[in-house]
């Protein structure tokens, strides 16, 4: 079921290496000779350009014979859809109110959520390029909070963008009757607020369907105990969102025979005991076990050296 899958999500807590591994899956698929695979952060932070060692930007960038990346900016995402409203908006209301509109849709651009839905729109475009631009995406996504906030968008916008397109149609009514009883004659015209609105709520009950159907989140942890504490909840919160749990991957394992005692030997020993709780924890979702490489990951030679200890179905 997995192979049949084509949309995979990296996430977890920071530092635990999801980026890192992202990246190596993304190169595995590629290689794998299915098509072009994209990898798509959605991290603020740019550590997969950082890794990759190329310069990304909001389209896709060719890394590879075909690996493509690229780096979403919340920030402009937001910029240009608040800019949108704001152009549609010009449209629909008298010149008198534009003043207090340009007002709103300035703190608008700032205020909370608002970067999370300009981000989701941007993650359900991209998710529209697979199949047909790219047989596989994968994404790296920002720490757990940030991902959650987003995977669960789409239920919580879809009901607040069709109780918006409620009230707008009660408003359009109102000036409709208003207009009729100053006996003033307007020809028809789109409300382009209101299409607005809807093609959001349909664009995001469509991502929605995708996440559930297409789709794989991969949490990454390391045996260490706040990081098993957070997968346990986001597990958890994934399967109350209906986002579906690929396998665990536990990062960074130190080999059994690391140092014949001290320190290195306390460390084995504790990522054994934790190690067994993960399996007892998330067994059943799978595990992929990746090894603590000697270095750092540093640009295409490592991503490939660590791409080749990933299993075959990545």
């Amino acid at each position: 079921m997995e192979r049949a899958r084509p949309i995979r999500l990296f996430g977890g807590k920071g530092g635990v290496g999801k980026t890192t591994l992202a990246a190596a899956t993304a190169l595995h698929l590629a290689e794998g000779g299915d098509g072009d695979v994209l990898l798509v952060s959605t991290d603020p932070a740019h550590s997969t350009a950082d890794l990759l060692g190329v310069v990304l930007g909001g389209a896709p960038t060719r890394v590879r014979d075909r690996l493509w990346a690229m780096q979403i900016d919340p920030e402009a995402d937001a910029a240009a859809y608040v800019a949108g409203i704001r152009e549609d908006a010009e449209d629909a209301v008298s010149p008198e109110v534009l003043p207090s509109l340009e007002r709103h849709l300035k703190l608008a651009a700032q205020a909370p959520g608002t970067a999370e839905a300009a981000l989701f729109d941007r993650f359900a475009g991209i998710m529209d390029w697979c199949p047909d631009r790219f047989a596989r995406i994968v994404f790296d996504t920002a720490p757990t909070g940030h991902t959650l906030r987003l995977l669960t968008l789409p239920d919580m916008l879809t009901a607040w963008v069709e109780g918006l397109a409620a009230q707008r149609r009660r408003v359009t009514r109102l000036q409709g009757m208003w207009r009729n009883l100053a006996g003033v004659s307007e020809p028809a015209r789109e409300d382009r607020v209101l299409a607005r609105l809807r093609r959001r709520a349909e664009r995001f009950g469509i991502a929605r369907r995708r996440l559930r159907d297409e789709a794989l989140f991969h949490p990454v942890l390391v045996p260490e105990r706040l990081a098993v504490l957070e997968t346990r909840r986001l597990c958890d919160q994934l399967d109350d969102a209906d986002v579906p749990v690929g396998a665990v991957h536990v990062n960074r394992l130190l080999p059994a025979d690391a140092g014949a005692g001290g320190f290195l030997a306390e460390r084995v020993a504790q990522q054994r005991r934790y190690l067994d709780e993960i399996e007892t924890a998330f067994g059943g979702r799978g595990l992929v076990r990746v090894p603590q490489m000697a270095r750092d990951a540093e640009g295409y030679d490592d991503l490939a050296a660590l791409a080749e200890r990933l299993p075959a179905d990545a």
